[in-house]
């Protein structure tokens, strides 16, 4: 099985994953728009905000990728994919979602966790 893990590591500390990806520097964050602030990349909206951003996709296919790889490495074994941002709602969750949807094109059995996507917004100044 492959895991994959949103979180924000304004919460906690990151998951054991065998690979860990930092997204908040890398992209625009949603949490900056009025209208996507309070949801979350499990809404519409944000989660094609989070797609039309340049470069999550790229991501997202270079994960795939690595996480197939090393699950045929660990010889089926289970093995855990993780995405941060800083309160793990908006970026992390998107790039999660995508990366479970095209790693199910590949027919290997996936799960796929939001451990932050329900903790209180943080502080403007977190951002």
């Amino acid at each position: 099985m492959i895991r994959i893990v949103s979180f924000g590591y304004g919460h906690a500390a990151p998951p054991v994953a065998e690979a860990t990806y930092d997204l908040r520097r890398l992209f625009r964050n949603p949490f900056h728009d009025p209208e996507l602030k309070n949801l979350t990349g499990l809404d519409a909206a944000v989660y094609e905000h989070v797609l039309a951003t340049p470069g999550v996709e790229s991501l997202a296919q270079v994960v795939t990728f690595l996480a197939v790889g090393l699950h045929d490495t660990a010889r089926g074994g289970d093995i855990t994919i993780a995405y941060g941002c800083i309160g793990g709602r908006h970026r992390s969750v998107g790039a999660a979602r995508r990366t479970q949807e095209l790693i199910q094109l590949t027919g290997r059995e996936t799960a796929i966790e939001h451990r932050d996507i329900n903790k209180p917004l943080l502080p403007s100044s977190a951002h």
